[in-house]
């Protein structure tokens, strides 16, 4: 599900907001200051952020966001003026929305932006790498059917790596690809996020480290079980197609 991060002047208006995009199948949460979206963004997929907010200038939000992620960003404003639109957009924001607008309109311009942003999830895959399950379009991680506590980009760093399971993905590719950062950039982000990832799944295997290289999938606790257990369970029968079988990782289109 698409986490989306509303900021708005208006604690009111922005919670509106926020209860809209629920109703339209987004995780929305809504803040009502400069300081809590700077605090906050990081876990969102998509920021709405109000350039008139009372603590810190919108502006200066949304080039703080800028500086260190590739996230989406829609600002809204009072003023239908060219110069107020041209200052969000060199600010970082990739879209820029009169308060007035009405609400289709809005739900459009977003749902075109998460097209453009987020390409991948236009087909989003079901991936069974039984006993883990991830579901690209709920954005779900299931451990033995008990759900993950994932972040945003937690979800999409072991996406990335689940959907190309004989693939090592290299820590330059990951980096530009989820953080659409400088890839020669000296950082620990990546590291971090498998670390807290392997905790959460309980096993250092489902993540492998390809060293100098980056990362690849892994299986988790059937590295632990004897061979002839493993091979057992590296197939799974096809429902409704008796004798044939379906490699372990089998990814399935979602309906």
């Amino acid at each position: 599900m698409m986490k989306v991060l509303v900021v708005e002047a208006s604690a009111a208006r922005a919670e509106s907001t926020a209860r809209d995009l629920r109703r339209q199948g987004y995780d929305a949460h809504s803040v009502d200051s400069g300081a809590e979206a700077l605090r906050l963004h990081e876990d969102a997929q998509l920021v709405l952020l109000d350039l008139d907010l009372p603590d810190v200038d919108g502006l200066q939000v949304c080039q703080a966001i800028r500086a260190v992620s590739g996230i989406p960003i829609i600002t809204f404003t009072e003023r239908d003026t060219e110069l107020d639109r041209v200052l969000a957009l060199q600010a970082g924001a990739d879209d820029c929305v009169v308060k007035s607008c009405g609400s289709r309109e809005v739900l459009a311009r977003i749902e075109a932006l998460v097209r453009r942003a987020y390409p991948w999830q236009e087909g989003p895959c079901s991936i069974s790498l039984h006993p883990l399950y991830i579901d690209g379009r709920s954005r779900e991680i299931r451990l033995d059917g008990r759900l993950i506590d994932a972040t945003a980009k937690e979800f999409d760093l072991l996406y990335t790596l689940a959907t190309h399971p004989e693939k090592v993905v290299s820590r330059k590719e990951l980096m530009v690809k989820i953080w659409e950062r400088n890839a020669t950039e000296s950082s620990r982000t990546i590291d971090t996020h498998v670390s807290s990832l392997r905790g959460k799944l309980g096993a250092s295997e489902w993540i492998v480290t390809v060293r100098g290289v980056g990362y690849r999938i892994g299986y988790g606790r059937e590295l632990a079980r004897p061979p002839e257990r493993r091979r057992e369970r590296t197939a799974e029968a096809i429902p409704g197609r008796a004798g044939e079988r379906a490699p372990l990782g089998l990814v399935t289109r979602a309906p």
